[in-house]
């Protein structure tokens, strides 16, 4: 894989409150530069976020998996749509290949039409399930299971927009190489959205 250089000002990533926006800068030549719809390794200004942490960036739609010395590496998701999106910290309380699916109370009263029929049995695992190829669990210590995932998609055409029921989604080939790297248990945070309908980095 080639790599691609960002600097990201203002990134401190540690306790929710006190956000500030982050702008990335690229450094490298565009001319050997690989598709920004391609997971790709930045490099980050400090202070830098820990080592083995999930960050999702609802503005440029980007999700982050921190390597060491200030690296991560970066994936194109989608996101929750309007007041569906929850910002937060969570940690990976699950992790499933090939995962069946239920929708969730809320979803079914939003869309009965497009969801009762699965409110009993659900659907299981494989090709065409909403959940896709693989799905990280997004628990908090407070709640437990908080429906929300990181999962795959078998529909590109979402990516770079605000469309799910609350879920941050990659495509299936980049969430298998995602699933394979994110252990039980690492850090994940969903950063807000800023006023100007950006994103902020929290420190």
């Amino acid at each position: 894989m080639e790599r691609r250089h960002f600097i990201l000002s203002g990134l401190a990533l540690g306790s929710l409150p006190a956000a500030r926006s982050a702008v990335a800068h690229e450094t490298s030549d565009p001319v050997d530069s690989p598709d920004l719809m391609d997971p790709h390794v930045v490099q980050m200004a400090p202070p830098y976020p820990a080592p083995g942490e999930v960050h999702v960036l609802p503005g440029p739609f980007r999700l982050y998996w921190t390597l060491p010395e200030g690296r991560a590496l970066v994936y194109p998701v989608r996101i929750g749509r309007g007041d569906l999106y929850e910002a937060g910290e969570f940690y990976v309380g699950a992790k499933k290949e090939w995962p069946s699916w239920t929708p969730t109370p809320g979803m079914i009263e939003r869309e009965p039409e497009k969801y009762a029929r699965h409110a009993d049995e659900g659907m299981p695992g494989g090709p065409g399930n909403p959940l896709g190829a693989r799905a990280l669990y997004l628990f908090t210590e407070e709640r437990g299971d908080t429906f929300l995932r990181i999962h795959g998609t078998d529909d590109p055409s979402t990516i770079g927009r605000a469309v799910s029921n609350g879920c941050a989604g990659l495509i299936n080939a980049h969430m298998i190489d995602l699933y394979d790297r994110v252990p039980m248990n690492a850090r994940v945070v969903l950063h807000p959205k800023a006023p100007d309908g950006g994103f902020a980095w929290n420190g």
